[in-house]
């Protein structure tokens, strides 16, 4: 996958505090920026939304 993207709150710097995402038509791949060479996981598109979805609708802390 060539296609991977990190969040623009990823820190300062290089940006390597975070986890990157890279999409495809049916499943969504995740890695940690610190360690890109390590192991994927990847989720259905439709678990992933929904996951991002309850992420964005909870209470601010």
């Amino acid at each position: 996958m060539d296609n991977w993207r990190k969040s623009s709150y990823s820190g300062p710097g290089d940006g390597n505090e975070c986890v990157e995402v890279a999409p495809t038509p049916t499943l969504i791949a995740v890695r940690d920026s610190k360690a890109p060479a390590r192991a994927v996981l990847t989720f259905p598109a439709p678990a992933f939304a929904a996951f991002i979805g309850a992420f964005k609708a909870r209470p601010p802390r």
